[in-house]
């Protein structure tokens, strides 16, 4: 007896099926996380369907809040009928129009898998679309969250509007904050080139918030870079829109696919966490219209061939992107480093100022500072005034016509704020003098002069004074050592300004210091030298009169976290200099006495 042999069930082939449609279809619409992303892709739909304009309206309903989406555009097609054919798109879940379309080389349109109507489950409970037929009559479909099932049916309108209505009510417990803000931000930065490319003009209607917005492509912050490389792939182009910006942890590039956004930052790519995109440099976005994306959430890319064609295209993009931010890290570090110069130069002349002449004028301060001052009427009158900052000097000869009713606005003195003598601490040896000056100042730090009355006295201590009623005053030391405080007491009209001075009185001066080993050139620059790993963290070149920085140093390296913390670093390595180069030969106990007092005396005018 013969038969057919018995299948082995071991071997065997066939075709992959699903078997529970309705469990594929529920993981389907729960595959969106992001309700925001779910609102993008029905206004996308909006957009493929050659809308204009799209209204998105947020308002109350009943005890919850409902959200609707309108448009003008050409509406769902039609079936045999002339009627929306709802009934298709219901049956076909991922078995897209717009896919075919594509395969037959139309372009512009961006759903693909046919599930985009069904993200409305992590919006709300229920979804009703409305479209008019060509009878001019509105035709409405209800979906509701968890049900299979859908129904078709005239909606009673006084007049048919034309496009499309998605009306989702009620919105989900979470979408309570929804605000129409957030969606307006969104949307900026999703569809951004798709808004541009398109022209359509979508807006945001709050009712709760009672506030409309119009939804305008996001504008992206820095220099925009011309001239890059091109990046090509065999399956493509790649479209590079980048700004060169200060760096910043907000600064991200993102990914889009033909104008919508795939990826808000580059770097959530696991292949793209490298330069020049982890470097904050950057803002703007790369559009690879090749790209194959996961069909639930929509932001994430397949690991394909065209993943590998993307990371390949960009390498000559990254490699000139790289060497760019190089250069304007270079060009800040120099800017950084002169205004940082600027500032620590003038605090430390300001401090310089203030210390005794005799101990601390290294750098010939006052000689360079010092230039005839002039009355209004054009008589000298004090020895000692700074240049004015524009480089003038008062006495000079008479600028045009209208350049002294500007100086005189800009730089002459207000009224009096504050009052500083100098030198603020000094020291004389028993029995001899020392000439003090008071120092009046305006708001802005200039040299006040007119209708001052000054009052000179010893507040605590031994000594005398001379000349109390005059600017610059005369200390008479005592025969005994001991430390006085002078106090000057300055009026202008009701307002009054005071200041201290400290006189200390000894039986012997510090050794003075060869002054010729420091040349007066001005007080000195700096300069970065990487020398990681070295214990050094600054040293002192006479040569050149310049202070080397160890930028490789693990303490420049942190301070550097803050602009704040660094400028105070610079100061003390300053400072260091300074007291080594010129008390050289002190014990180390009145070294570090003396750096505590220039330290103090400069970080007051930082």
């Amino acid at each position: 007896m013969t038969g057919r042999p018995a299948r082995d069930p071991g071997h065997g082939q066939g075709r992959l099926r699903i078997g529970d449609d309705w469990n594929a279809i529920t993981i389907i619409a729960l595959s969106q996380s992001n309700p925001l992303k779910a609102i993008a892709e029905l206004v996308e739909n909006c957009i493929d369907a050659n809308a204009r304009t799209v209204t998105i309206t947020r308002g109350r309903q009943g005890a919850g809040q409902y959200l609707s989406i309108r448009d003008d555009g050409g509406g769902v097609p039609r079936d045999g009928d002339g009627r929306p054919d709802f009934r298709y798109v219901a049956t076909h879940i991922c078995d897209s129009v717009k896919r075919r379309l594509k395969e037959s080389g139309v372009t512009g349109i961006q759903g693909e898998f046919g599930i985009g109507l069904l993200s409305f489950w992590t919006i709300g409970e229920s979804l009703a679309m409305t479209c008019t037929g060509a009878d001019s009559r509105s035709y409405q479909m209800v979906m509701r969250k968890g049900d299979p099932g859908y129904s078709i049916s005239p909606k009673r309108t006084l007049v048919a509007d034309g496009g499309t209505e998605v009306h989702i009510a009620p919105l989900l417990e979470g979408m309570r904050g929804l605000s129409g803000e957030k969606i307006q931000w969104y949307l900026a930065s999703e569809l951004r080139d798709r808004i541009r490319e398109t022209g359509v003009r979508i807006t945001v209607i709050d009712r709760l918030a009672r506030k409309q917005y119009l939804v305008e492509p996001r504008q992206y912050e820095g220099q925009l870079l011309h001239q890059l490389p091109p990046a090509r792939t065999p399956l493509g182009d790649l479209y590079a829109e980048l700004y060169l910006n200060e760096q910043q942890e907000t600064n991200r590039v993102a990914l889009f696919r033909q104008g919508t956004r795939v990826a808000d930052d580059l770097t959530s790519l696991d292949d793209f966490a490298r330069p020049p995109w982890t470097l904050h440099y950057l803002q703007g976005h790369i559009d690879a219209p090749f790209v194959s994306l996961t069909p639930g959430t929509r932001t994430g890319l397949i690991r394909d061939a065209a993943y590998v064609a993307l990371s390949l295209g960009l390498e000559p993009l990254e490699r000139r992107l790289i060497q760019l931010i190089d250069e304007q890290r270079r060009a800040e570090e120099e800017r950084v480093s002169r205004d940082q110069l600027r500032v620590i130069q003038r605090a430390f002349r300001e401090a310089l100022l203030a210390l005794p002449a005799e101990e601390y004028d290294w750098f010939d301060i006052r000689a360079r500072t010092s230039r005839p001052a002039v009355s209004s009427v054009g008589t000298a009158e004090s020895p000692e005034t700074l240049q004015l900052a524009d480089g003038t000097v008062p006495g000079a000869p008479e600028p045009p016509w209208d350049e002294p009713r500007q100086r005189q606005f800009f730089e002459y003195a207000g009224p009096l704020f504050s009052v500083a003598v100098s030198p603020a601490s000094s020291i004389v040896r028993v029995g001899e003098r020392r000439e003090l000056r008071a120092l009046p100042r305006d708001r802005a730090r200039r040299r006040v002069e007119r209708d001052l009355e000054f009052a000179w006295r010893v507040a605590e201590g031994l000594g005398a004074l001379t000349a109390t009623k005059d600017q610059m005053a005369v200390f008479h030391a005592p025969s005994e050592p001991g430390v006085t405080r002078v106090e000057v007491q300055v009026r202008q009209g009701d307002t009054v300004a005071s200041a201290e001075a400290v006189v200390t009185v000894t039986e012997e001066l510090l050794a003075n210091f060869d002054r010729a080993t420091v040349p007066a050139q001005g007080l000195p620059g700096y300069s970065f030298e990487r020398a990681a790993g070295e214990f050094w963290r600054s040293r002192f070149n006479a040569t050149r009169n310049l202070i080397l920085v160890n930028s490789g140093h693990r303490d420049f390296v942190f301070a550097s976290r803050s602009k704040a913390l660094k400028l105070r670093y610079l100061v003390r390595l300053y400072a260091k200099e300074l007291i080594m180069r010129n008390f050289a030969g002190l014990p180390a106990e009145q070294l570090l006495e003396r750096m505590v007092e220039l330290s103090l005396r400069t970080e007051q005018y930082l």
